[in-house]
């Protein structure tokens, strides 16, 4: 079963296209790492993703509705959603259990909304395994930037979503912060019950370990999209990037470089 559909989107804002042509399936089951330089549309496809843009052009489907044609107020609710642009919504003086827990009712700050002890019990457990329980009565605005990202991924996971979008969850982190958050994130890839997963980033050392997808995105098109082995390639990464580049695997995490001196040359030609 297709969790994400899209055929033929096109995004256009005041004249410029953000996304050109593009048609992408996300099944069930498969973690995605959407890949590509800045201004690449990453951002803005995880928006169409998560219902929150609709297409200039094309047909986006997303968990069997189609955007257009569905009331999204009933369908983002079975979508978790990780990034920036949600954390600058999330009041500074606002509990951490707080913030995970209010997912429940898909509001930013707890007003006067009853909550049932299973949805404090579910807080609990997601702030556990994202490592944050002990943060639960900090407020938001005192938290180091990793500890942000993961009470975010906490609080994106307490529907119980069909879909998960994590947007750059490592940027701002220092080498430790990302290492630990990427470690918790391939917990979560490698987790047969979790939910079909989308995350963009930048860098492919930032991908954990159990992503089984990988498109890549240039100028708002796709360059290559499929099986992470077979899209993560020097050739395919230079051609979406321009920088030549050497790519290789190291137990399980992704390495990029450019490539040396020696593999620019062309070769010798023999007299």
């Amino acid at each position: 079963m297709a969790v994400v559909e899209l055929e033929g989107v096109t995004i256009v804002r005041s004249g410029s296209t953000l996304l050109d042509n593009v048609s992408w399936t996300v099944k069930e089951n498969e973690r995605w790492v959407v890949i590509g330089p800045n201004g690449a549309g990453k951002t803005t496809l995880l928006q169409i993703v998560a219902a929150q843009l609709h297409p200039t052009r094309g047909t986006a489907t997303i968990l069997d509705e189609t955007l257009g044609a569905v009331d999204v107020f009933e369908l983002r609710p079975r979508i978790g959603v990780a990034s920036a642009a949600l954390a600058d919504r999330i009041p500074k003086g606002e509990r951490v259990q707080d913030v995970v827990v209010s997912a429940a009712y898909a509001v930013m700050g707890r007003w006067h909304e009853e909550y049932d002890p299973s949805d404090h019990e579910r807080a609990h457990a997601l702030m556990s395994q994202l490592q944050v329980d002990h943060l639960g009565d900090r407020t938001f605005g005192t938290l180091s930037e990793g500890e942000r990202k993961r009470v975010q991924i906490a609080r994106s996971l307490m529907t119980d979503p069909e879909l998960l979008l994590l947007d750059e969850p490592a940027a701002g982190l220092d080498l430790s912060g990302r290492e630990a958050l990427v470690s918790t994130l391939s917990e979560l890839c490698e987790d047969d019950f979790a939910p079909s997963t989308v995350l963009v980033t930048h860098h492919v050392e930032e991908i954990p370990r159990g992503v089984t997808h990988a498109l890549l995105l240039k100028n708002g098109r796709v360059v290559a999209a499929g099986p992470i082995e077979e899209t993560l390639t020097g050739p395919l990464l230079s051609a979406t990037f321009d920088l030549l580049l050497e790519i290789r695997q190291d137990n399980g995490r992704w390495v990029a470089r450019a490539a040396s001196r020696a593999a620019r040359r062309p070769p010798t030609r023999l007299a």
